[in-house]
């Protein structure tokens, strides 16, 4: 049965907390875009892995044609700057992947970071 909005969210926080303390980060896999992304917004892979414990999800995505649910999470990285971070989530491993991440711009997003412009 498929994971709704609300649990997936809880997920999220979930690895993101059990992920502090396994000292091989093994809970959270980053792929090679949300990699480079990091690079460009100059965050470093630990300032957004400690945000995903308090993130929102904004936007739910059908499972139609992905290989693993996922979602549009919101967040504060402890610098004070909002982040937004596409995550899938793969349940039976144990385990999330950030298929990206990046600053929401204020042209796509309304002032509060969670809704998009129309």
């Amino acid at each position: 049965m498929a994971m709704k909005a609300e649990q997936k969210q809880a997920f999220i926080r979930w690895k993101a907390e059990q992920n502090r303390s396994d000292p091989e980060g093994a809970r959270i896999y980053w792929s090679r875009h949300a990699i480079t992304e990091l690079v460009n917004e100059g965050w470093d892979r630990i300032l957004v892995e400690e945000a995903l414990r308090y993130s929102e999800l904004i936007e739910d995505y059908p499972a139609l044609h992905r290989p693993l649910p996922d979602c549009l999470v919101f967040g504060w990285l402890s610098t004070g700057e909002p982040f937004h971070a596409v995550i899938a989530i793969d349940e039976k491993n144990d385990r999330l992947f950030v298929v990206t991440v990046y600053r929401p711009s204020p042209e796509e997003w309304e002032n509060d970071w969670r809704t998009r412009r129309k």
